[in-house]
C-alpha cells in the first residue's frame, strides 16, 4: 500500500509484527512504514502523520549529501573504491580494463563505447572486489556470532545497503559498499547476519549489534555520510 502524507510518498508493508516501525532509508530518502497485520490504514496514516516534521527532516539530510556527478567515464571523472576517490584517466584499447595506480584509476575500454557499456563493465569490476572481501569477511563474522548464512549474493540496489530472507537465509549485499570504506563492509554482514535471528530493529537487535561491534553507531553514521552515487 502506498500513502501520500503531504506530499510525501509513503509504502506501507503490513507484516505479522506487534509494533509499526517507520523509516526513512539510505540512501535516497525513501519512506516506509512496517506495521502488524491487524492494523488499520487510518491508524497507520495518523501516525505517519504525526512524524511528518521528522521525516522531512531526514529527507533534507539526504537531499543535502554530496552525491557524484552523472557518470560518461572519461577523464577528469572521480571513482570511489573502499572510500579512497581515484581520479578517472580515460584510455583506448580493445580490451577492457581498470587499474588503480596511485591516485589514478585507469580505465581502458574500446574508443566506440558508449557510457551504458563503460558503467556495466566498471559495475562488474566492483562486483568483483566485493565478492572477494565477502567471502574474506562473512566467515569472520560467521564465527564470530555463531550465524550462518546459507547463501549470499551481490545487488545494486538504491534504498538498501544490505538485505537478508529470514526464510532461506540467504543475504544480499549493496554492490556500492565496494566504494565505502572498509569497516561499512563489515557493518552491513553483521547487520544482515543478525537478522537471520532477529527480523526487526527491535532492542534484542540492537543489543547484539553492540554485544558484537560496539561501534556500530559510528560506523554506521559515517556510510550514510560518505558520497552517494548519482540518481536521476
Amino acid at each position: 500500500m502506498l500513502l501520500n502524507i503531504s506530499g510525501i510518498p509513503v509504502e506501507v508493508c503490513k507484516k505479522d509484527i506487534k509494533n509499526m516501525h517507520l523509516y526513512v532509508k539510505t540512501p535516497d530518502g525513501k519512506v516506509t512504514v512496517s506495521a502488524p497485520l491487524t492494523m488499520s490504514n487510518d491508524v497507520i496514516e495518523r501516525f505517519v502523520r504525526t512524524k511528518v516534521g521528522w521525516i522531512k527532516k531526514q529527507i533534507a539530510k539526504f537531499d543535502n549529501q554530496p552525491r557524484q556527478s552523472e557518470r560518461e567515464y572519461v577523464s577528469g571523472e572521480t571513482l570511489f573504491v573502499w572510500g579512497k576517490r581515484y581520479y578517472l584517466w580515460t584510455e583506448y584499447g580493445s580490451r577492457n580494463s581498470l587499474v588503480l595506480s596511485g591516485d589514478k584509476a585507469v580505465l581502458t575500454v574500446r574508443k566506440e563505447s558508449t557510457a551504458v557499456q563503460r558503467e556495466s563493465f566498471v559495475r562488474e569490476w566492483y562486483r568483483e572486489l566485493l565478492k572477494a572481501e565477502i567471502a574474506r569477511l562473512l566467515p569472520k563474522w560467521e564465527k564470530i556470532t555463531g550465524l550462518k548464512a546459507a547463501g549470499w549474493q551481490t545487488k545494486y540496489m538504491t534504498t538498501r545497503w544490505g538485505t537478508c530472507n529470514t526464510k532461506t537465509a540467504k543475504i544480499w549485499i549493496n554492490l556500492q559498499l565496494a566504494k565505502k570504506t572498509p569497516e561499512c563492509l563489515e557493518y552491513v554482514i553483521l547487520h544482515e547476519l543478525i537478522h537471520l535471528v532477529e527480523r526487526t530493529h527491535n532492542e534484542r537487535f540492537v543489543s547484539l549489534m553492540d554485544a558484537y561491534m560496539p561501534m556500530w553507531r559510528e560506523v554506521k553514521a559515517t556510510l550514510n555520510d560518505q558520497t552517494l552515487d548519482y540518481m536521476e
